[in-house]
């Protein structure tokens, strides 16, 4: 449940910029209540919580945009091909701003890698992040994307296109292979997700 500390006000300003219906809140603590897809909005003072099982998009529009970020991805398979699932973070200077984990259905190790830089890529580019600095502990997905290694599968060549693609949206990003030990959280979140599979 994202916890955004903002000017209410200002948010507010933004969800009907983007045609989000906004009303009154329900209670005399609730300053305004907004909705869209499965999430929900609810303002206080200074602060809107957020609740619901797709809170992605209001989150980003209430988010202030721009900015660097920190993108931690990684994606699994229990077999390969097997039961698969991906975890990201995005970290920023002030602690962690978005995570995820989803399951995928069958798909192979490389595949569940490549899915979660895609879902990774996705949410730092709707939050509005102008800079992301992206890691992830698959030596061979990272060397694939930057060109140093060649992609034979078509479906993983497909893949690195798209990835190439959600990348140039950025002003600027990097992209780098870490230790397992350094991408901990986005590890958990995918076992997570391959627990639910």
């Amino acid at each position: 449940m994202p916890v955004i500390e903002c000017d209410v006000e200002a948010a507010r300003e933004r969800l009907e910029a983007a045609d989000v219906t906004v009303e009154p809140g329900n209670t005399e603590h609730e300053r305004w209540r907004a909705e869209r897809g499965g999430a929900s909005a609810v303002a206080y003072d200074d602060k809107v919580v957020i609740q619901g099982s797709e809170p992605r998009d209001l989150e980003a529009l209430l988010r202030e945009g721009g900015g660097r970020a920190h993108v931690y991805f990684d994606g699994g398979a229990r077999g390969n091909p097997g039961p698969a699932g991906i975890g990201w973070v995005i970290v920023t200077g002030d602690g962690i701003a978005a995570e995820g984990s989803e399951a995928i259905g069958r798909a192979t190790n490389n595949q569940a890698e490549y899915e979660a830089l895609v879902a990774a890529l996705e949410a730092a580019r709707d939050y509005g992040f102008e800079e992301v600095h992206v890691r992830g502990d698959s030596e061979l997905i990272v060397k694939q994307v930057r060109g140093e290694y060649d992609t034979k599968n078509p479906e993983l060549r497909e893949k690195r296109v798209t990835v190439r693609e959600l990348l140039s949206s950025f002003d600027e990003w990097t992209l780098e292979h870490v230790p397992r030990e350094v991408n901990d959280r986005a590890d958990a979140l995918a076992n997570e997700a391959m627990d639910r599979a």
